[in-house]
């Protein structure tokens, strides 16, 4: 099991002195001062590279345990909130705010490319009466960037509180947490960040915390509810006990982006992004988006008369290498090149590419090109 070439887009290859990190001997993560210390130094680096003064919480549990902690701290009975839809997971924001009692509308858009900001300008021209927003960052499925620096803060202006799912795009694309307005921005350690899956990044706008406070209802829930969390330093308390181990991973892992410089790692998977969907295109596959890439995943339609999952499995059995198909009504056409957090490196993105072509070939697909030598060709 744990001899296979890992190139999913999440959880990724994680660095060696992450899990050594993690193999270091624990103390109480409950009463030990020195842990607090460690947690909100981490929490502190996490805001450094988000570009935010707001707080910032780890919460045990995978990525997915923030997004319903976020609906389930905002929503009352019969609050409107708008689900901005345009992939699987912007579109599955909407069974949180159901479940929580809220009234969930959608504003759903072709899954095949961005949010066209003055569409939603229109719409919001009409409508705008909602306690808050939800959208993807990276929608994983299928690999589409959301353009939040227009999106959040044209929300804001018609008071819309935002809920900003950025676990596939946190720590490999631009993120600027206060400059682009957003009252709870989410990550997840399993992704770009590349520490193991277990932990959820969130952080908190005063003007949530606010809406959180003033709620005529309880928050439905103890573990979802981010309201446990406020003055957790000051008190020496955590809400329960934390997952000191995996915490102890995740700091290590943010030091590492930290050391290299965001700036560079942004660079980094722009770059290897790019020259990767320029190689495909020019090898005969097609991309399954027509505009809004992300640096973090490609998202390749597959030929039919091979097909994503064939090509998954024979990379699995031949090749020994886990790749990922997508979801949902995408799991049989799309294969999805994870190049992220550490498998956005050079090494890495020339094995995988250097698997596909040879796979595609071995399973039939007719083409007199090298996948490698494209990229490199375009790699710049």
């Amino acid at each position: 099991m744990n001899n296979k070439i890992v190139y999913t887009p999440g959880p990724t290859s994680v660095r060696e002195n992450v899990r050594l990190a993690r193999s270091n001997k624990t103390t109480n993560p409950d009463i030990d001062k020195d842990f607090f210390d460690f947690y909100k130094k981490t929490c502190d680096n996490i805001a450094k590279i988000i570009k935010t003064k707001n707080d910032v919480y780890i919460l045990s549990g995978e990525g997915i345990l923030g997004l319903e902690s976020a609906c389930a701290s905002l929503t009352e009975k019969g609050d409107r909130v708008l689900v901005i839809d345009n992939g699987v997971f912007g579109r599955g924001f909407k069974d949180f705010v159901s479940l929580y009692g809220g009234d969930a509308v959608l504003f759903s858009k072709e899954h095949t490319k961005d949010i066209d900001v003055n569409e939603l300008k229109d719409f919001l021209e009409k409508d705008n009466d909602f306690k808050y927003a939800t959208i993807v960052h990276c929608d994983t499925p299928t690999g589409v960037l959301n353009n939040l620096s227009e999106i959040c803060p044209l929300l804001k202006k018609y008071n819309i509180l935002t809920i900003v799912d950025s676990v596939a795009a946190m720590g490999g694309e631009e993120f600027k947490v206060d400059e682009w307005e957003i009252d709870i921005a989410l990550g997840g350690s399993q992704k770009a960040i590349s520490a193991p899956a277990g932990l959820t990044i969130v952080s908190v706008s005063e003007d949530a915390k606010k809406s959180i406070k003033l709620r005529q209802s309880n928050v439905i829930g103890f573990y979802c509810n981010l309201g446990i969390w406020e003055n957790y330093y000051d008190k020496n308390s955590f809400p329960y006990t934390m997952p000191i181990s995996d915490i102890l991973g995740l700091g290590k892992a943010i030091d590492n982006i930290i050391d290299e410089k965001i700036e560079n790692v942004l660079d980094r998977h722009k770059k290897i992004a790019s020259a990767t969907r320029k190689a495909l295109k020019e090898y005969g596959l097609d991309l399954f988006l027509t505009k809004g890439y992300s640096s973090t995943v490609t998202a390749i339609k597959i030929p039919k008369n091979i097909g994503a999952l064939k090509l998954s499995n024979y990379m699995l059995e031949k090749h020994n290498t886990l790749v990922a198909t997508s979801l949902g009504e995408y799991k049989e056409d799309i294969l999805r090149i994870g190049h992220m957090g550490e498998n956005a490196r050079l090494e890495k993105i020339i094995n995988i590419l250097n698997t596909i072509d040879q796979s595609l070939k071995q399973l039939g697909f007719n083409s007199n090109k090298n996948l490698v030598e494209l990229f490199n060709k375009f790699y710049e």
